[in-house]
């Protein structure tokens, strides 16, 4: 039974809560609903504007940021990739030579003194390589002038035997026969003489004898002597002659095989000496080269100034103590204090119009009511690549715009709007660019005469963003109309801009001869 007592009242409460929201719903109709459910007509405002006469200004309004004339760049100059370990502030003032950035070079200085050893070993083999060289040197040289030495000596026995010994044993020979016929003749004579004296008895049979003997010795020793010459000159002296002669050829086959195996024995040396020099060098540079990228993980001011951390990618972390940096990576820059520049980039479409020195007028966002005077100082050749990225149908060129008498509070980086002034029309007469329309291959304008409209076609001229040049078509004081008569009162769908509003600003800015109109 007490689960019947709560039914009377939530039917209570029901009825009074479907009365609120009805109340709340016909709130809403009567405030959002269109007045035609009411019996209401709305009613049409006409926006016109008045066609005027004046001078023109025909220009481009393009958007950018200031950067400083001249500026030093920081990068990472260490190979691969290192981490930063400390970094000024940004913004902070440098003097040159202040030490602004310090990468993380622990990794070298472990392979400095790996590279040390190996330097050292490489000293140790040179040196060992090269007083091996000398040796073999000394060793060539030593065996090179022996060499020599044994060829001049058997040169001079030659010589000598040809020149006086060969002729001195000859006459030697011969004297000897002369004598051993002197000698012959004498014993010849004295057996003579001996024989008489022994036929009248005054020799005795031994002293004859003896005389028989020492003529008979004398022949023989001339006959030894006649022998001994056909000898020396058949046969001996030929033959010492050749010897020396052939002692003189070997002597010189020794020489060039010396000499040879000197240039072998060297070249071996040489190559090692050279081998081991090459390495030296080559370990050296190693070590030169990381005692300069040890250098360069301390990156200090070039030259005074403040202080300016890079800009990077949206992709890449910000640069800050502990920011892994890349091998060319800028981390920061130092801006000149002389001078600073507007950097925009230009459509292709006003690409041509735009030329140096033309005069330009530049407002900084971050100083509001000022004005400063440039002209253009840049303008590339190509257009920039990474531009194409937001928008591949669209090429943009980088233009720089010099800033003439800029101000101390300009900063680097602030966002600036720079006008740049192509030429300036004395006399023109001239629409708001919304009152050309485009009717076929036409141009066409929407006048308001005596409250009604006339469509009239124009001639259209040089123009910029908002007022375009009109040769024909329109007289000063006319009344023109900002939107077509079809579209007052409706709210049109704009169709979604593949480029950014400053491209179709440019485009429409500066081309001669253009049409300017919208559908």
């Amino acid at each position: 039974m007490s689960a019947t007592h709560p039914k009377p009242a939530r039917r209570k409460l029901r009825w009074p809560l479907l009365g609120a929201l009805a109340l709340v719903a016909g709130l809403l109709v009567w405030r959002f609903a269109p007045p035609a459910w009411f019996g209401e007509v709305p009613t049409t405002r006409i926006e016109g504007a008045l066609v005027r006469r004046g001078p023109l200004l025909i220009s481009v309004l393009a958007r950018g940021d200031l950067a400083a004339a001249d500026s030093v760049d920081l990068k990472s100059e260490v190979e691969g990739r290192t981490t930063i370990l400390s970094l000024l502030p940004e913004g902070s003032r440098v003097k040159e030579g202040d030490l602004v950035c310090e990468l993380d070079a622990t990794p070298l200085i472990e392979k400095r003194f790996q590279q040390q050893i190996a330097v050292r070993n490489a000293e140790a083999a040179y040196v060992k390589a090269k007083q091996n060289f000398e040796i073999q040197r000394s060793q060539n040289r030593s065996d090179l002038a022996k060499s020599n030495q044994t060829l001049e000596f058997a040169r001079l026995d030659l010589r000598k035997f040809q020149e006086g010994e060969r002729d001195s044993q000859l006459e030697k020979s011969r004297q000897a026969i002369d004598l051993a016929k002197e000698d012959a003749a004498r014993a010849r004579t004295k057996l003579d003489w001996s024989e008489k004296l022994a036929g009248k008895g005054f020799l005795t049979s031994s002293e004859l004898e003896a005389d028989r003997i020492a003529e008979h010795r004398a022949a023989i020793v001339l006959q030894q002597a006649t022998r001994d010459l056909d000898l020396l000159e058949r046969f001996q002296l030929p033959r010492t002659e050749a010897e020396l002669l052939a002692a003189r050829e070997e002597a010189e086959f020794e020489r060039e095989r010396v000499e040879l195996q000197a240039k072998a024995r060297i070249v071996d040396f040489e190559a090692d000496l050279s081998t081991n020099e090459a390495k030296l060098g080559l370990e050296t540079e190693k070590l030169s080269k990381l005692e300069l990228q040890i250098e360069k993980a301390r990156i200090r001011a070039p030259r005074a100034g403040l202080l300016i951390y890079a800009q990077l990618d949206s992709d890449e972390p910000p640069i800050q103590e502990g920011t892994e940096v890349r091998e060319r990576q800028t981390i920061a820059s130092i801006p000149s204090a002389e001078g600073m520049t507007a950097r925009v980039k230009l459509h292709e479409s006003v690409l041509e119009q735009v030329s140096l020195g033309l005069p330009c007028t530049i407002t900084v966002d971050a100083l509001p009511g000022k004005s400063f005077e440039g002209k253009v100082a840049f303008v590339a050749l190509l257009p920039d690549q990474n531009s194409r990225w937001s928008n591949p149908n669209a090429r943009w060129y980088r233009t720089d715009v010099a800033i003439l008498g800029g101000s101390a509070d300009m900063r680097p980086g602030m966002s600036c709007a720079i006008t740049v002034r192509m030429e300036e029309i004395p006399d023109a007469i001239y629409v708001p660019s919304q009152a050309v329309f485009r009717d076929g291959d036409a141009n066409v304008s929407y006048v308001l005469r005596a409250g009604a409209v006339e469509v009239r076609p124009v001639t259209v001229g040089r123009y910029n963003v908002e007022n375009v040049q009109i040769h024909s078509g329109l007289a000063e004081g006319e009344m023109v109309l900002l939107s077509r008569p079809g579209d007052l009162g409706e709210q049109r769908e704009q169709p979604e801009e593949t480029d950014p509003p400053l491209a179709v600003e440019q485009s429409t800015a500066s081309a001669p001869g253009a049409q300017p109109a919208r559908e």
